[in-house]
């Protein structure tokens, strides 16, 4: 018999699956749950009864991460098999101020064919359920502590997973468990402008980025394929609609590609895109793949296009590489099957 696996569930589902008619007996299972207690001996205000049935009948966990792999500078990337054999990554940043931020996957691989992502290689395997991705963060704070914040940006694109997210939100930031404020959340898209509308109308109320990229509309479509059914001036509408709806800033992210999308005119255009919209421009050099035709831009590149922003009177920042050594970095998560290693 397959056992009932509770991580995403709420207390009074945890009841109900298992059959408990005291409602106050999910609320402790959901407690122990969102502090990573994953043996039902250890949730010790549970009767001897409960515990046995718990054993006999469920589980915490669906995955199990198959390796754990450390870079010099403190990220760190959990690769997990899923219960079907599938396999995801996941990855643990911490900022020179020393907070941690988990960057999740919602997806096993990616639909969208990003031409700079490892991901995109991969094609869709399926989406993860809502348990699968709260176990993803319950791993890495087994293994790192306390995380301060959570990103839905690993592999996979969020906005075809709404309604698990939105449950894994939900679990995550309920204050009968872990209690992390959706502020804390971002919840990324490579511009799917339905779910951009969807996430602002029905929630949750998190923090917004878009992988722009280049606002070069033919450039764009060579890059991202996605622009072809969700065009730029159609997905800044989307932005501007999501920023007067929630009452937040949108994070514009761009992978910068040496002589791709780094010259003056690139500049120009993104200039153009971000003008009256209330927007922060986050630039990340491109992280190497291998077999990928791309090329990470020089340091005087990438003063240049932060200069020519940054006069134009935007918000702009350039995020630091983490977790190369690891294939922990932006673009290169890429783990498909759950082979060992």
């Amino acid at each position: 018999m397959d056992k009932i696996t509770l991580s995403g569930m709420f207390p009074q589902e945890i009841c109900q699956a298992l059959g408990l008619k005291q409602g106050f007996r999910g609320r402790q299972i959901f407690q122990w749950i969102s502090k990573g207690t994953d043996d039902f001996n250890l949730m010790t205000n549970l009767d001897r009864q409960t515990r046995e049935l718990l054993s006999e009948k469920s589980q915490v966990y669906s995955s199990r991460v198959s390796k754990v792999l450390k870079d010099p500078d403190g990220t760190i990337k959990l690769q997990i098999k899923l219960r079907d054999g599938r396999a995801i990554e996941t990855v643990l940043l911490t900022d020179r101020e020393g907070r941690k931020t988990a960057c999740v996957s919602c997806q096993a691989g990616c639909a969208m064919g990003c031409a700079f992502c490892k991901t995109g290689t991969l094609g869709l395997g399926r989406n993860l359920d809502a348990g699968e991705i709260v176990e993803e963060f319950l791993y890495l704070e087994k293994e790192a502590g306390t995380l301060d914040n959570i990103v839905f940006m690993g592999m996979g694109e969020p906005m075809q997973n709404l309604e698990a997210i939105r449950k894994s939100v939900e679990i995550l930031s309920s204050q009968d468990g872990r209690k992390l404020g959706t502020r804390r959340i971002t919840v990324s898209t490579c511009g799917l402008t339905r779910g951009i509308y969807d996430l602002a109308d029905n929630g949750p109320k998190v923090r917004l980025a878009v992988s722009l990229t280049t606002a070069d509309p033919e450039l764009r479509e060579t890059l991202m394929p996605v622009t072809r059914g969700n065009p730029l001036p159609e997905l800044r509408e989307a932005i501007r609609y999501y920023i007067e709806k929630s009452g937040k800033r949108v994070t514009l992210e761009a992978a910068l590609l040496s002589g791709k999308n780094t010259g003056p005119e690139s500049a120009e255009r993104m200039i153009e895109f971000a003008r009256g919209l209330d927007v922060y421009i986050n630039l990340i050099p491109w992280n190497p793949v291998d077999g990928l035709p791309f090329t990470s831009p020089s340091a005087q590149e990438c003063r240049d296009f932060v200069s020519r922003l940054e006069k134009a009177g935007l918000n702009v920042s350039m995020r630091t590489r983490r977790g190369t050594t690891i294939g922990g970095a932006c673009g290169q998560l890429g783990k498909s099957s759950g082979d060992e290693g």
